[in-house]
């Protein structure tokens, strides 16, 4: 075995030891978080937790990074979508952590804002597409009301792949706009800013970092994932990259270059409106999540 190429002791990853990953891939967060402003003074940090490797890791790290800062809050909040055996668990090992690393944690669920649980309501519908619709809906609502200015997500180079290339399949160049280290393409009160620190650091990395730092003693899958979209692309992308490495940084570099030029296309077509049902910013009268949940309740 080859050992690390900086300091000789036994590799975990891409010949760096330990330690010397934990500083590589906390570094590299760093500057991601530097080189596109992702933060700045005075901003209250909402993160957006499910438990999981990505969200757990990230929330650790930005209290870390940011501890001694007193003009940041650093908070984590969370959205139970009514999932048994599944988010229930995830929960329970959030709020422990949260407890320990003396981090506030707001969790609100489906049912009790919207009166529907995921569980009951897949039978006939696409449950990917319907809970990613009400999660950004609701966070944003419930951002808005803890006053956050910025909303992090765990969302890693994987991701993002992911999402341009659904996007691109389904000609959809305008939400592609919206991507990036910062999402969004107009400024509105309405909306609160989401920003992502490990937009570079690929889902292997984040795995192993969670699990080096002991966040994944339980890691629990989403039993509707393997149905999804996404986890079609996901695939095709992984195959892609085990053929080819360096796919996945090259799509997300030369996505980069092109973003700012989407979201200049972008950013004048379409009139920003907001819902009259709820008040959040859409492009219609009605917003989707409004729409959603109006047909789903109908069934009930």
């Amino acid at each position: 075995m080859v050992n690390c190429k900086r300091c000789k002791d036994k590799p975990v990853y891409n010949r760096l030891c330990k330690s010397c990953f934990l500083r590589y891939f906390e570094k590299k967060v760093r500057k991601t978080i530097r080189e596109f402003k992702l933060i700045e003074k005075n901003d209250k940090i909402l993160v957006a937790c499910s438990g999981g490797k990505d969200s757990t890791s990230v929330l650790y790290l930005l209290k870390k990074i940011f501890s001694k800062r007193k003009d940041l809050v650093i908070e984590a909040i969370a959205i139970d979508e009514g999932i048994k055996e599944y988010r229930d668990k995830n929960l329970k090992f959030l709020k422990k952590f949260c407890e320990k690393e003396d981090i506030n944690l707001y969790i609100y669920s489906f049912k009790k804002e919207f009166k529907i649980e995921l569980d009951a309501i897949i039978k006939d519908e696409k449950p990917c597409s319907i809970c990613g619709v009400l999660r950004r809906k609701l966070l944003n609502q419930m951002a808005k009301k803890l006053n956050a200015t910025k909303l992090v997500t765990g969302h890693n180079l994987d991701d993002e792949c992911q999402s341009i290339l659904m996007n691109q399949f389904r000609r959809d160049v305008k939400t592609s706009a919206r991507l990036g280290p910062k999402t969004g393409i107009l400024v509105d009160k309405g909306f609160v800013q989401r920003i992502k620190p490990f937009y570079l650091m690929l889902e292997k990395e984040v795995a192993i970092y969670a699990f080096l730092k002991g966040f994944m003693q339980q890691l629990n899958e989403c039993p509707y994932e393997k149905v999804s979209y996404r986890a079609d692309i996901r695939d095709m992308i992984n195959n892609f990259e085990q053929k080819y490495p360096g796919t996945k940084n090259s799509t997300i570099t030369s996505f980069l270059e092109i973003l700012p030029v989407l979201k200049k296309e972008y950013k004048n077509k379409g009139n920003l409106k907001h819902c009259k049902e709820c008040g959040e910013p859409c492009s219609q009268d009605i917003c989707q999540g409004c729409k959603i949940i109006q047909k789903l309740l109908r069934k009930t």
